[in-house]
């Protein structure tokens, strides 16, 4: 878009009161700790950066687990998808699909699915139980237009500025990773030859060793044939048409987007389109769409997680999937869906089996949430709505080169059921005292030793992004904007600078300088 200006500040509410609740995944009744802040308005940076700091949202609640203490920790972990390869279990989910989709056939192997945190919304229901009962009579339509004319001449002597600085921080390019070659597969021979003597099969081994035979045969001959084109690269050079050469098949592998959009043919069975809708604020294509969507969701709650039919009602999921705090942004150097909370719809033969709730932020995707429709729980769309995502992120980095990871929310080592995060590699876990990112495979040993742990290995190491200056932490007060240190002059609670101390280490110096902290 040609005309774009900066949003406006984040405006936050955070409750210093915690209470022990329930946990969604190892089901204590009381052994779950977070903090947690009510967001009125977020811009994608100020969410960035709190992700990177261990917090999550889950609709307009913004929570971060006290680690230390909680029953599950919960790690934030981030996949590289520029050096992503799909395993062979990733690659089985993507031959299935395109088999379902190009022949009707459905696989008989249970591929157990894996939805992307299932488990979030019970994770929280205790930290919204919280928020229900304290009494916020803070209007949001009066706040937001307050903080709007308060801050509207502050704004624009800093203009000039924050564009100068939002670029510097935004513009980090990465060289685009070359995309593998796709290698034609081997089809295997069958040769019926009588059994030398000597020479017969061995009754008291498996069937596997004729299989493990033809596989070194079909490496043998592609050698010969690269050998055979190395020949007659001589005669190619003297004019010799490439078309007279033998072809040489290629060694590498599919790349991830080879494997999905692979052609189909003409008379396929099914369609499948991935839609990408603006969810908040709402787009005409989401409204228009609102109610098959939530009918969806509502069938997978029933079936998935045996919610009773009057408990994923309209409002529930509105608040929880569709509500956001996330202000929409459309820089000129971002992606062309611009930033903000979208939903991926899968639509097959024109109608939605599965949604994929996402966040666009400057240097990610984050994925939120899936449900889908539970007749179609054979094509594991939890693993395939996963590497569609990875996808997606790598198609985005081609327009924004500073957009490259994967945010697939918390991995829990001490919840069996939540590991297979860990799957998609490479990836890296955030350490929970000095928030640095650390490759995976170094924090195993340890997870496995300690549900709790630090990873950063350096003891000398400290959070540089704590508070340093607690008067520089911005406040809306009184329909004003204005520092911590004009704030401190006129509170009469000696106790509230520690929760604004507390406030600012947890968001972190960066944030806390950029976003408004509600104080009434």
């Amino acid at each position: 878009m040609a005309s774009w200006s900066a949003p406006s500040p984040s405006l936050v509410e955070y409750f210093e009161d915690r209470s022990l609740f329930h946990c969604g995944y190892c089901k204590n009744k009381s052994g779950s700790l977070s903090h947690g802040m009510w967001a009125h308005s977020m811009t994608v940076q100020d969410y960035q950066d709190l992700i990177d700091r261990g917090w999550r949202r889950s609709g307009t609640y913004v929570y971060k687990p006290v680690m230390n203490q909680t029953c599950c920790p919960q790690y934030t972990i981030r996949c590289h998808p520029l050096q992503f390869q799909p395993s062979k279990s990733h690659k089985k989910v993507l031959k299935k699909m395109l088999k379902f989709l190009a022949k009707g056939e459905i696989s008989k192997d249970n591929c157990e699915d894996e939805p992307m945190d299932s488990t979030m919304e019970d994770a929280v229901a205790g930290d919204f139980a919280l928020i229900n009962k304290l009494d916020i009579k803070c209007d949001l339509k009066t706040l937001s237009s307050d903080l709007k004319g308060s801050i509207e001449s502050e704004e624009k002597k800093k203009e000039k500025n924050l564009k100068k600085e939002g670029s510097k921080e935004l513009i980090h390019p990465q060289a685009i990773e070359e995309k593998l070659g796709s290698g034609e597969p081997s089809h295997s021979i069958k040769v019926h030859i009588g059994p030398k003597p000597g020479k017969g099969a061995d009754l008291s081994k498996p069937p596997c060793r004729k299989a493990k035979e033809m596989r070194k045969e079909r490496k043998r001959l592609k050698l010969m044939q690269q050998n055979a084109a190395g020949a007659f690269e001589g005669f190619q050079a003297q004019g010799q048409p490439a078309s007279l050469l033998p072809k040489a098949k290629s060694n590498q592998p599919k790349s991830l987007e080879d494997l999905i959009f692979e052609s189909l043919p003409e008379n396929a069975s099914h369609k499948l389109e991935v839609r990408v809708v603006r969810s908040s604020p709402p787009s005409p294509q989401f409204k228009a769409t609102f109610q098959e969507s939530y009918q969806v969701y509502k069938r997978y709650q029933m079936v998935i997680h045996k919610d009773p039919p009057d408990k994923p009602t309209v409002s529930q999921f509105t608040r929880f999937l569709c509500s956001s705090p996330l202000e929409a942004e459309h820089p000129a150097n971002g992606p062309e869906c611009g930033y903000g909370s979208f939903h991926q719809q899968y639509w097959l033969d024109g109608k939605i089996i599965a949604v994929g709730v996402i966040d666009i932020l400057p240097y990610c995707v984050s994925s939120v949430y899936l449900y889908y429709d539970p007749d179609y729980s054979f094509l594991s769309l939890g693993v395939y709505s996963a590497l569609r995502e990875i996808a997606f992120t790598r198609q985005l980095h081609e327009k924004t080169s500073q957009l490259s990871y994967y945010y697939m929310g918390f991995y829990i080592h001490s919840c069996p059921k939540m590991r297979y995060k860990g799957q998609y590699r490479p990836s890296d876990l955030l350490c929970p005292e000095t928030y640095v990112w650390v490759p995976i495979e170094q924090c195993l040993p340890s997870l496995d030793n300690s549900k709790y742990c630090r990873f950063n290995q350096d003891p000398q190491a400290v959070d540089e992004g704590r508070c340093k200056d607690l008067d520089r932490v911005r406040v809306f007060h009184r329909r004003a904007a204005m520092p911590y240190g004009v704030y401190k002059n006129h509170q009469e609670d000696p106790s509230e600078e520690a929760t604004v101390l507390e406030y600012a280490n947890l968001v972190g110096q960066k944030c806390s300088e950029r976003m408004l902290l509600f104080r009434q």
